[in-house]
């Protein structure tokens, strides 16, 4: 499974995904708005509909403007987001939960979450895990930290999506390029056989079968990001365009620069930030590898 070579999408693209990825996951947990509706809410117009789930969408955009501020190997980042996505909806939200639950679909429990006792020793060791470990490569880790937060259900509510956006945030350590993928929308079509595995790897004691399936998602949906992407000349253009989206209101460095570009030299992201500085798109602080840029 290669990234190398695909590009960020252009702004048009980054929105429709992203609106597609609200939508989906919070579809998947019941919310009932139509992607014209959350279109409407992410723009700030007026909506008809419940108030929970218009805010449930408005939370959700904070988050995901926080994806570049947000740590995915720190615990203390991972309760500040499940805060922002669940403020106004649950009480003390970004709290680890202090009381025992469990998943029921009729009158059968499918799932029964650790003890509360034991929640937050066990989302101590899985960030320490995620911090620590070398070996295992990223898309596992990922796939791995997706499930262990679905099975310790470290929440009262919020405990998928927040797996989900976190899964998300792991891959971008790998390539920023995940941050757009639609892998929301492909969990949700195949939303049945999401839980199913779910059920199946909490009945084996082990998460191999859940991996195997959101490998398949992460495939699936690269492959639709590279079937909807224009092909795009790589000009410097394209890049400035792409940059002052990636940097609005936040300074970065050269390597933050080539590390959202991955495609680009050395030589190249220092001519596009030195011309850009010429051309007065940008501003420098610092020298040498202190310097930092932001747009003006």
């Amino acid at each position: 499974m290669q990234t190398k070579g695909l590009s960020v999408p252009g702004p048009k693209l980054r929105k429709e995904n992203q609106i597609r990825t609200i939508h989906s996951t919070l579809a998947i947990e019941g919310n009932t708005l139509s992607l014209n509706q959350i279109t409407d809410v992410l723009e700030g117009k007026r909506v008809r509909g419940r108030a929970n789930e218009i805010l449930e969408v408005q939370n959700a955009l904070k988050l995901y403007e926080q994806v570049r501020k947000l740590n995915p190997f720190d615990l203390k980042h991972f309760l500040k987001a499940h805060g922002i996505l669940m403020k106004g909806l649950v009480n003390n939200p970004g709290k680890i939960r202090t009381k025992n639950v469990g998943i029921i679909k009729g009158k059968k429990v499918i799932h029964a979450a650790p003890s509360a006792k034991m929640v937050s020793e066990q989302m101590n060791k899985l960030f320490r895990w995620l911090k620590a470990d070398v070996e295992t490569h990223i898309l596992l880790k990922s796939c791995i930290a997706h499930y262990e937060i679905e099975f310790i259900h470290p929440f009262m509510d919020g405990n998928g999506r927040i797996g989900r956006f976190w899964q998300s945030l792991i891959l971008m350590e790998l390539d920023p390029v995940f941050q757009y993928l639609p892998m929301e929308s492909i969990i949700r079509e195949q939303q049945e056989e999401y839980y199913q595995k779910l059920r199946q790897s909490d009945k084996e004691g082990a998460s191999t079968v859940f991996i195997e399936f959101i490998l398949g998602v992460i495939e699936q949906s690269l492959l639709e990001l590279i079937e909807k992407s224009p092909t795009t000349i790589n000009t410097q253009e394209h890049r400035l365009e792409l940059a002052r989206e990636l940097f609005k209101g936040k300074k970065f460095s050269r390597k933050e620069y080539m590390n959202s570009m991955p495609e680009i030299s050395t030589a190249t992201a220092s001519r596009d930030l030195k011309i850009w500085f010429d051309s007065g798109y940008i501003k420098r602080q610092g020298e040498r590898n202190q310097t930092k840029y932001f747009f003006v």
